[in-house]
């Protein structure tokens, strides 16, 4: 399996210089590829392929000399993304979804570059990147397993590098113990052996920050430093929003994982969720899918199972009685008038989500 660990990069002047010449390259590339598939198949009624594209690139050094400054399979890996998202453009077309035809990239739509195969090697404190040197790296853990690809990105004008790395899964010894996880957004997640997990609500916390922010942003003149200098404080403190919601998602993840064989959740539609407009701001907040990503691949590893089931009527459900008991989302104690069953409405949730995952999985 994959694994891909993401590290801070600290490049000096010399080597920032590299490194954003060597995205701008691949970008003015990348639209270069678009805009002649779009050409040929307006003139041939055919498309280019990554191969016949990815032959080219002698020829294109020898008119554009600067492309020799960037790693060959950097450019190559150009290509592939290319390929990829014109793949994804007609499967999207055949299921009849919406579409979405690939897109000339701006400067703030291009921010990474991949070394697929070749070209980086790490050692101690440093990380080798060919063309580039090498940069110094906050090594905060290991990577395990062999190291496949590398890519560098820059987000809020800070450096990091992703690597991915084929592991081997790692199973945990059986906890004989199974759980029903019930999302929402007054607890992040109740289990169905009653524990829950408090919804931190980070971006609510962080509002007034925020607003006081935004509002310096738009009183600077577009296009001023000063204005730039504003942008990169704000982007910065919704990364920290994003990144304190990310870590939360990964403690809870990692408790139910080594506590639980089988992880049952809802099969949410999330995006359609989003759409009402009284709850989509704690929805959004509340981080649902990423919650449900990071359990996903760590039972994966652990040698645990994830299983998603229906949610109609769970929450209304008796998990006693099976009798439907309809509440309001403000009641939020479950008291079943049949069985006399009373409980919080997210750990009868939850229970009920449990036995349905039993169902579908004995």
């Amino acid at each position: 399996m994959i694994r891909t660990y993401k590290f801070r990069l600290y490049p000096t002047a010399e080597q920032q210089d590299k490194i954003q010449f060597t995205i701008e390259r691949c970008r003015l590339l990348y639209n270069r590829l678009l805009d002649e598939r779009i050409h040929t198949y307006k003139m041939e009624g055919k498309s280019l392929t990554y191969r016949q594209q990815a032959n080219t690139f002698s020829d294109r050094k020898q008119y554009i000399p600067s492309l020799k400054e960037v790693h060959s399979q950097v450019l190559q890996d150009v290509a592939r993304r290319l390929d990829k998202t014109y793949q994804s453009f007609f499967r999207r077309v055949k299921n009849g979804e919406k579409a979405g035809f690939p897109r000339f990239k701006t400067q703030s739509r291009y921010d990474s570059f991949t070394y697929p195969q070749t070209g980086f090697s790490l050692g101690g404190k440093h990380i080798q990147l060919s063309k580039i040197g090498s940069v110094r790296i906050k090594l905060h853990r290991q990577p395990q397993g062999t190291m496949k690809t590398c890519t560098v990105t820059v987000k809020n004008s800070r450096y990091y590098v992703c690597l991915s790395c084929e592991v081997e899964a790692q199973p945990l010894p059986k906890a004989n113990h199974c759980v029903g996880v019930d999302l929402g957004v007054k607890h992040l997640a109740a289990t169905s052996d009653g524990q829950r997990f408090a919804a931190p609500n980070y971006l609510r916390n962080s509002e007034v920050k925020l607003r006081r922010q935004q509002k310096e942003v738009s009183r600077k003149q577009r296009g001023s430093k000063r204005r730039w200098k504003t942008v990169m404080v704000l982007a910065r403190q919704h990364e920290r929003v994003a990144n304190q919601r990310k870590d939360y998602a990964h403690q809870i993840s990692r408790i139910l994982v080594n506590s639980y064989d089988i992880i049952a959740f809802e099969d949410l539609n999330v995006q359609g969720m989003l759409k009402n407009h009284q709850l989509a701001k704690s929805i959004a907040d509340a981080g649902w899918s990423q919650l449900v990503q990071f359990v996903a691949y760590k039972a994966e590893s652990a040698g645990r199972h994830v299983v998603r089931v229906d949610p109609r009527h769970t929450s209304q459900c008796c998990s006693t009685c099976s009798k439907i008991v309809y509440k309001t989302l403000a009641e939020r104690v479950h008291c079943c008038p049949h069985c006399g069953t009373t409980l919080d409405r997210d750990v009868n949730a939850a229970i009920n989500i449990l036995m349905r995952a039993l169902r579908s999985v004995l």
